[in-house]
C-alpha cells in the first residue's frame, strides 16, 4: 500500500506551504537516481506477487468486519521472525483497511522455471499461516470486497468491535472511521483527499436491474446495448443527477466514438503547406516552443498529427510524442497546421512511418482532395448517425457539469449503489504482480506492453459485483478505486464555471486533468531511440511514435523541461512530468528540506506511489545502508482481481509471468492506441465482460513487413535475422545485428500496414486461443516460448493445468468468479429478485467463498475437472521443532508416560 512511514503527518492546510518544493524536490530526486542507476544491466528476473485478504467474524449469524488487521499481522510477523531458516516464508505488512492484511513471498521468486511451482505452494502456506492465528469464528476468504460494506440499510452492525458510522475523517453516511487502518498515513490520505478535492468523494456504480429492483419499478429491463458486455460505465465522468443516478452507454461500434463511455481523445491536425518549397521554413520538432531538435525528422505534407494546442502559448501543438509544432510560421504568413473534422483521411499515402504517423487510415489522393478542412470545425462535429430507439438524448447540461468529452446523442441515466469514502475502493483486495527487469530499456518496453494486456487480465479475473450490499452492473473494482481516491478540484475535472485558482498546488488547482490518479495508464514510456553511446543509423529513430499516444497527457511544462534538459529522453520526460502534475497527499512534520535529494527518494515516491496507475514503472531504491540488497528496474501490474483458490491466483500470476517472457524472447508487439486500451478498460467493467464483451487488441503480435496490409498476410517475425538488416522507421539498410535492442526498438515504427487494419476488436477466446490464420492467441504464444526454453515435465505438468483454467475460462466454459457470486446470490432461497443482498445471503456467500479457497468445497463452474484443491489446514504451517527442553513439573510427565503405557497394554496377534 505504498510509502509507508513513521511519523506525524501535517493536516492538508498546514502541508500546503510544502507541495511546490516537494514537487520540485521530487523530480530531483528522480533524475539524481536516473543518472545513478541508468547504466544497471544484466540483473537476472527476479519477481513476486501480493495477495490481499478481508478478515470477518461470523458469530453468532452475522457476518462483519473483524478490525483485527495490525493485530493479526503483528502475530504472523513475529511468527516469520521465528521461523527465518525456512526456504518459503511470508511477508506481512498493513493495507488500507483494520480488517485487511496484505501478503508477500519472503523471498523473490526467480527466473527458473521450478520457481512456477513455488507461487502456488507459497500462497498455501500464507493461507496457513493466516488460519493458524485467526479466532474460530473467523473466516479470510480471498474475495476482492466485504459485500456488505456500508450497507447501513440492511445491517445495524458492521464490525467487531461495535463502531459508529461517521466520523471526521471521511466524514461518511454509510461506513465508520474506525475501519481506517490505524497507521497514520491511511487516516491523512482519506482525509487530505477530501480536503483537496473540496468535498466528499462520490463513488457511483450501475445497479443491477432485476424484476423487483424497486429503483427501476414501471420500467422494463433494458437491452439496448444487446448484451451487458456492450454497456459501459463511464467511470470518472461527473454530472450533475444526484448520488442515486449515473451515466451508461453502449460500445455499439468500432471507435466508440458516440457513446459516453469514449475515451477522452486529442485533436488531429493536418500537415498542409499550399508551396512545398516553404515546406522547411519553421516546420521542425521543438523539444519546447521555438527550440528545435536537432536529432530528429520533421513532418511531411499530408501528415496528420495528434496533439493539444498549448493555452497559454497561443500558435503552438503539444504532440503525444512530448515534442511540440509551431502551427504558422514566425511571421504568420504560412500556416502549417490545420485542425481537421472526424474522417479526414491522410493524404500521406506511403509515408506514415515518416513523421509522426496519422491515427487515420491513409487514402489515396492529393491535398486538394481532403475535404472541410478549418481550424474552426468542432470536435464533436460527427456525420455518423445512430437512431437506436432505446437511447434517449442527454438532458441539458447544468452549469454544474463537467466539460468531460461526451457527446450530445447517446447514453443514459440509470439507478446507482452510491459510496462516498475511500475505503469502498482501498478496500477491495486485489493481486498484483511484480518483475524486475535486465535493465531500464526492458522495464520500459514492458511496462508498455502490459499497460495493453491490463483491461483484458481484469475482465479475465473479475470478483467484484457486490457493492453496499446490493448486486451492481459491473464485475470490477477499478473504477470503484478510481472513483475513490479522485482528489481532483472542481475546475481539473472540468466542472464549468469552476476556476478558483489555490497558487499552491500542483497547476494552481486549476489545469485540466481527464484522469483520476487511480486510472489507466496516459502515455507509453519505450522510447524508441539509440541506446546512450550507440548512433542512430538514421535521426528518425530518437521520435516516440506518435499514434500510440493519442489521448491527452497533461503534463508540468516546468519538470518536463527540466528533465529535458538534463538529457531525459522525451517518452520518460513525459511520463515524470505527467506524474507530478499531482500533489503529494501526506507529508510528515520534519521530512521536507531534511530530505537529502541526492541519496534518497522519498518525496518521488510520495508522488509516484500516491499515483495508482494499472502498470507502475518503478526505478531502483537507493542503497543506504551496505547490507541493503540490490534492486533492480521494476514494473508492476496491478490490475488482476482476486480469485477464489491458490490455485486461480497461482494460475493467473504464472500466466502473467510467462506472458512477459515470451513477448521479449520473441520480440512480440503488442501497442495499441492508448484511446482503445482505455475502451478497453471500460469494456472490461461490463457484467460477465470475458463472455460477451469484445476488445480491441493488435492483430499481429509481431511487426508485418513493409508494405503489407495487415489482413492475414505472411509477416517476418522481428527477431528474424532478416528484420535485424533493416529499420521501416528510415528505410536505410542498417546492420544491427550485435544490438540486441534494435528490433524492440524499431517495433513501435511498423504500424501493421493502414491503421485502421493493425488493430481489431475481438472475444477474449479469440484473443487466448487465436483467430483465423494471422492472430495465434496469447495462450499458444506462452506455449511456443515453453516448448522453445524446454520447460521440464513436472513444472510442465502443472502450468499445463493453468492454461487449462485460462482457456476454458475464455471460452466460457468455467465462469469468472464475479460471475458464480452473482448466480450463488441470484439462486439463495432468500433473494427476492431485487438486487438485495440480505445480511443472510452475504454470511452464506462468505463461508461457501472461504471453504472453496479451503478445498473443502469443489465448485465445478469455477474449476471443472481442472484441479481439484487439496484441502488447507493450519497444521503444518510452520516448522516443528525437536525439542530437548525438560519438561516443568512430575504430573505433566507421568500423566503423558501413562498414556503411552496405557497403549501398550492393547493385545498384541500371537505369532504362530
Amino acid at each position: 500500500m505504498g510509502l509507508l512511514k513513521v511519523g506525524t503527518p501535517k493536516k492538508w492546510d498546514d502541508s500546503k506551504k510544502d507541495l511546490r518544493y516537494i514537487r520540485n524536490a521530487g523530480v530531483h530526486q528522480f533524475l539524481s537516481t536516473y543518472k545513478r542507476v541508468k547504466d544497471f544491466k544484466g540483473d537476472d528476473l527476479l519477481w513476486g506477487d501480493e495477495v490481499e485478504y478481508g478478515i470477518f467474524n461470523i458469530d453468532n449469524s452475522h457476518l462483519r468486519l473483524a478490525l483485527r488487521g495490525k493485530e493479526i499481522m503483528d502475530q504472523l510477523n513475529k511468527q516469520e521472525a521465528n521461523h527465518l531458516t525456512r526456504n518459503e516464508g511470508c511477508n506481512w505488512v498493513p493495507e488500507y483497511g483494520a480488517w485487511m492484511v496484505e501478503a508477500t513471498p519472503s523471498r523473490p521468486y526467480t527466473g527458473y522455471t521450478d520457481d512456477l511451482l513455488r507461487v502456488e505452494r507459497n500462497m498455501r502456506l500464507r493461507r496457513k499461516r493466516l488460519l493458524s492465528v485467526l479466532e474460530p469464528y473467523e473466516i479470510a476468504p480471498s474475495v476482492s470486497t466485504f459485500p456488505l460494506l456500508g450497507a447501513v440499510e440492511h445491517v445495524a452492525q458492521q464490525t467487531v468491535p461495535e463502531s459508529k458510522v461517521g466520523g471526521d475523517i471521511a466524514e461518511s453516511k454509510y461506513i465508520s472511521d474506525a475501519i481506517i487502518n490505524p497507521h497514520p498515513r491511511f487516516g491523512t490520505l482519506t482525509r487530505n483527499i477530501r480536503s483537496r478535492r473540496g468535498e466528499k468523494v462520490s463513488i457511483k456504480v450501475p445497479l443491477f436491474h432485476d424484476t423487483n429492483t424497486p429503483e427501476f419499478a414501471g420500467a422494463p429491463p433494458a437491452d439496448c446495448c444487446g448484451t451487458s458486455g456492450n454497456q459501459v460505465w463511464s467511470y470518472g465522468k461527473h454530472f450533475d443527477e444526484g448520488d442515486d443516478r449515473v451515466l451508461v452507454g453502449c460500445s455499439q461500434n468500432s471507435l466508440d466514438d458516440v457513446n459516453p463511455g469514449a475515451p477522452v481523445t486529442l485533436s488531429k491536425y493536418l500537415v498542409k503547406v499550399e508551396d512545398p518549397s516553404q515546406e522547411l521554413k519553421g516546420l521542425y520538432y521543438r523539444s519546447s516552443p521555438g527550440i528545435v531538435v536537432a536529432d530528429t525528422d520533421w513532418p511531411r505534407n499530408g501528415d496528420v498529427v495528434v496533439g493539444m494546442e498549448l493555452a497559454d502559448v497561443p500558435g503552438w501543438v503539444r504532440l503525444q510524442n512530448g515534442y511540440y509544432l509551431p502551427m504558422s510560421s514566425e511571421d504568420g504568413k504560412i500556416d502549417y497546421l490545420f485542425k481537421m473534422k472526424r474522417g479526414t483521411k491522410s493524404t500521406n499515402d506511403g509515408l506514415d512511418r515518416i513523421g509522426p504517423s496519422p491515427m487515420l487510415s491513409a487514402i489515396k489522393g492529393n491535398l486538394k482532395d481532403v475535404p472541410s478542412l478549418s481550424g474552426t470545425i468542432d470536435e464533436d462535429d460527427d456525420d455518423d448517425e445512430d437512431d437506436s430507439p432505446c437511447q434517449p438524448p442527454l438532458p441539458p447540461r447544468s452549469k454544474n457539469l463537467s466539460t468531460d468529452s461526451l457527446p450530445s446523442t447517446l447514453g443514459d441515466f440509470v439507478p446507482a449503489i452510491h459510496m462516498d469514502a475511500m475505503a469502498f475502493g482501498m478496500g477491495c483486495c486485489c493481486l498484483q504482480v511484480t518483475f524486475q527487469a535486465k535493465d531500464v530499456d526492458e522495464s520500459r518496453f514492458i511496462y508498455d506492453q502490459l499497460a495493453v494486456l491490463s483491461p483484458i487480465f481484469m475482465a479475465l479475473t473479475a470478483s467484484t459485483p457486490i457493492l453496499r450490499g446490493r448486486l451492481a452492473d459491473t464485475d470490477s473494482r477499478w473504477g470503484i478505486i478510481s472513483e475513490c481516491v479522485d482528489d481532483r478540484t472542481n475546475s481539473e475535472r472540468g466542472m464549468v464555471g469552476q476556476t478558483d485558482k489555490d497558487l499552491e498546488m500542483a497547476g494552481k488547482g486549476i489545469r485540466r486533468l481527464y484522469k483520476s490518479r487511480y486510472d489507466s495508464i496516459s502515455t507509453y514510456i519505450y522510447q524508441g531511440a539509440c541506446l546512450p553511446g550507440k548512433p542512430c543509423a538514421s535521426p528518425i529513430q530518437n521520435r516516440v511514435l506518435n499514434k500510440y499516444n493519442d489521448i491527452p497527457v497533461p503534463i508540468d511544462e516546468d519538470h518536463y523541461l527540466k528533465l529535458r534538459s538534463e538529457g531525459i529522453d522525451p517518452a520518460l520526460a513525459q511520463h515524470v512530468a505527467h506524474l507530478f502534475i499531482r500533489d503529494p497527499l501526506v507529508v510528515f512534520e520534519g521530512a521536507v528540506s531534511e530530505v537529502d535529494n541526492e541519496t534518497q527518494t522519498e518525496h518521488f515516491e510520495s508522488i509516484q506511489s500516491t499515483n495508482w496507475q494499472s502498470v507502475r514503472w518503478k526505478p531502483p531504491p537507493p542503497r543506504l545502508k551496505p547490507n541493503d540488497p540490490h534492486i533492480g528496474w521494476r514494473t508492476e501490474f496491478r490490475t488482476m482481481e482476486m480469485q477464489l483458490t491458490d490455485f486461480e491466483n497461482a494460475a493467473f500470476t504464472c500466466f502473467t509471468v510467462l506472458c512477459t517472457r515470451a513477448i521479449l524472447a520473441f520480440d512480440l508487439n503488442l501497442y495499441l492506441p492508448l484511446s482503445r486500451v482505455d475502451a478497453n478498460m471500460q469494456r472490461a467493467h461490463s457484467r460477465n465482460a470475458a463472455q460477451t464483451s469484445k476488445f480491441f487488441f493488435r492483430r499481429h503480435l509481431a511487426p508485418l513487413e513493409e508494405g503489407e496490409d495487415g489482413f492475414g498476410v505472411s509477416f517476418d517475425p522481428v527477431h528474424s535475422e532478416d528484420a535485424k538488416k533493416s529499420s521501416p522507421c528510415d528505410g536505410e539498410e542498417v546492420d544491427q545485428s550485435d544490438d540486441p535492442y534494435f528490433n524492440r526498438r524499431r517495433m513501435p515504427c511498423a504500424s501493421g500496414g493502414a491503421d485502421e487494419n493493425s488493430f481489431e476488436e475481438m472475444s477474449m477466446e479469440e484473443i487466448m486461443l487465436g483467430k483465423g490464420d494471422y492472430f495465434p492467441g496469447l495462450i499458444s504464444v506462452v506455449y511456443a516460448y515453453l516448448d522453445l526454453i524446454k520447460c521440464d515435465s513436472l513444472t510442465m505438468e502443472r502450468v499445463e493445468q493453468y492454461l487449462e483454467l485460462i482457456k476454458r475460462r475464455a471460452t466460457g466454459e468455467l465462469v469468472t468468479p464475479a460471475t458464480w457470486i452473482r448466480e450463488f446470490v441470484t439462486g439463495h432461497a432468500e433473494y427476492k429478485q431485487d438486487s438485495v443482498v440480505t445480511e443472510k445471503i452475504a454470511r452464506d456467500l462468505m463461508i461457501a467463498c472461504n471453504d472453496i479457497g479451503l478445498g473443502i468445497r469443489h465448485e465445478k463452474s469455477l474449476l471443472g475437472d481442472v484441479v481439484k484443491i487439496e484441502p488447507i489446514t493450519p497444521a503444518g504451517a510452520y516448522d516443528t521443532k525437536l525439542d530437548s527442553r525438560r519438561l516443568q513439573g512430575n504430573k505433566s510427565t507421568l500423566a503423558l508416560l501413562k498414556k503411552y503405557v496405557e497403549r501398550s497394554k492393547v493385545p498384541r496377534s500371537s505369532k504362530k
